[in-house]
């Protein structure tokens, strides 16, 4: 059982992923933390972001069992992380390593920007996660605000805009909902709502499934 949840960032999907997870016993992978290893290993040898073959080396290195979300978290890392995702060298070896992950039993939540187009394109469960880039760039900046940091609205809302443009406008696995993805628009909709209607359409699956 392979669920797929994409969309774009500060949508919702990681925190809705680990509650679908953790409901079915599922094993979890948040994939943009692939990249996010990858550019930090890059960051902490002081190697350049836009060396393929480096890149690409690095990638494969990545243990998926240790990614750690707060070391990972930092804004530098995740606009780095962003960076060599257009990199196809670097999404080829991380599509790899993300798929051998999805096979694993009892079933997998991926989340992330390609996984019911490219990394899972025949998952029973494709759901697409969204929400304004005004509300995204809100739900940000109350993250950083809340854990003690500062942040200013405007410039978060400006690089979520650009970073949509990056992940939409990429020659490879470019952003975009799968043809049978269901759409959930967060943008009013609380996370346990959101969780509700993606539990709905979860079971029904799984329903099918046993029969």
């Amino acid at each position: 059982m392979i669920i797929a949840i994409d969309g774009p960032a500060a949508a919702g999907k990681g925190t809705l992923s680990r509650m679908i997870a953790e409901t079915y016993g599922f094993h979890h992978l948040d994939t943009g933390l692939t990249y996010r290893a990858t550019a930090k290993a890059l960051l902490d040898a002081g190697l350049p972001l836009d060396d393929e073959k480096v890149a690409e080396k690095m990638a494969r290195e990545v243990e998926l069992a240790g990614l750690d979300r707060d070391v990972l978290s930092s804004h530098a890392i995740g606009e780095a992380a962003s960076r060599i995702a257009v990199i196809p060298a670097v999404r080829s070896a991380l599509v790899e390593a993300q798929r051998a992950f999805s096979l694993r039993e009892p079933g997998t939540v991926l989340d992330g920007r390609d996984i019911g187009t490219v990394v899972c394109p025949d998952a029973p469960v494709k759901l697409y996660v969204t929400a304004s880039p005004e509300v995204r760039a809100r739900r940000r900046y109350d993250e950083i605000v809340g854990k003690g940091g500062v942040a200013d609205y405007h410039r978060i809302f400006d690089e979520v805009k650009m970073r949509d443009g990056r992940d939409m406008g990429r020659a490879d696995s470019p952003l975009r909902p799968a043809d049978d993805a269901h759409l959930l628009d967060t943008s009013e909709m609380s996370i346990e709502a959101a969780f509700q209607a993606a539990k709905t359409i979860i079971d029904a699956v799984l329903t099918r499934q046993i029969k």
